[in-house]
């Protein structure tokens, strides 16, 4: 079972959060049929967007990290909910590219190193809180510890990754956010990089034990670690009928009625999970009813 894990450090310096999402990265490469460095990419993001997700905590909160490279894999997308849950998909799941020199899935060339990473955050206010950076890179990892340093200011360690198997099925996946807390000084920071570059790759430690927990007592090894929450995770998908319905309407009478006169019904699938929405031309005439219905008596209570 997929699970993340929140901590601190008893002196209140770091904070810390960790997952394993092997479970859902390979049911995302089951929906989606990505090629090994798409599953890598993928992966990563839903990593991050779920530990990120999980620190919103407001009911009903979202949490949406999109990737936008000039490689060949166009755009990355994660969303997540306030627990940590999470659905993804990549545009272009087929792409397949050589290893690295050292034998590494290239997912900073598949991405591109050139491009954006933006994070959402609807909190159900008015407005969404949007932040972008320019990617560093288009690792990811990195790209997101320059989004916390540039937009929110917080000195932040990053590590995400993704073991894909030999018949590319997803073998271990996971990673770890570790910041700074206001007051931390030198000793500390040199203590949390010691820590990290001991630890090694993080899909070796998750390949070896799966368990957030450990994952974090190992790179934060030289610190005391109070556990603040542990709670299960999985790719969740809010996807229904309604929602499409309610998504055909915003599209208005004019695109309706040209989809109903070119193609007398529909089919909608979902970029999440791939759940196929039909919609007859009955159906279809019903909503455009009802949508010319809406539209008339706004204009008489105006």
């Amino acid at each position: 079972m997929d699970r993340l894990v929140r901590a601190i450090t008893t002196d209140g310096m770091v904070q810390a959060v960790a997952v394993s999402t092997k479970e859902l990265t390979e049911r995302a490469r089951q929906i989606h049929t990505t090629l090994p460095v798409a599953t890598a990419a993928l992966g990563r993001a839903l990593s991050a967007a779920s530990m990120m997700g999980n620190a919103l905590k407001d009911s009903g909160a979202s949490l949406t990290l999109q990737i936008k490279g000039n490689g060949p894999l166009g755009t990355v997308l994660a969303v997540s909910d306030n627990e940590g849950n999470v659905r993804g998909y990549v545009q272009q799941p087929h792409v397949d590219l050589p290893l690295r020199s050292d034998g590494k899935l290239n997912v900073g060339a598949a991405v591109g190193p050139e491009g954006t990473l933006t994070v959402i955050k609807d909190l159900n206010l008015r407005e969404p809180y949007v932040g972008s950076v320019a990617l560093v890179g288009g690792e990811i990892a990195e790209d997101l510890a320059a989004y916390f340093v540039e937009s929110e200011q917080i000195p932040t360690a990053c590590a995400l990754g993704v073991l894909v198997d030999r018949d590319q099925s997803v073998r271990a996946a996971g990673g770890y956010i570790i910041q700074l807390l206001p007051g931390a000084g030198e000793d500390v920071i040199a203590k949390v990089e010691g820590g990290v570059l001991a630890a090694g790759a993080v899909t070796a430690l998750l390949d070896g034990n799966d368990d957030p927990e450990a994952l974090l007592r190992t790179v934060l090894s030289d610190f005391d670690l109070e556990i603040l929450e542990t709670s299960p995770i999985s790719y969740k998908c809010y996807c229904s009928r309604e929602r499409v319905e309610r998504a055909l309407i915003s599209l208005g009478t004019e695109e309706v009625e040209k989809i109903l006169q070119e193609q007398g019904g529909c089919e909608l699938t979902c970029q999440f999970c791939d759940t196929i929405h039909t919609f007859s031309r009955v159906e279809l005439e019903e909503l455009l009813c009802k949508m010319r219905k809406d539209k008339k008596s706004k204009k008489i209570s105006k």
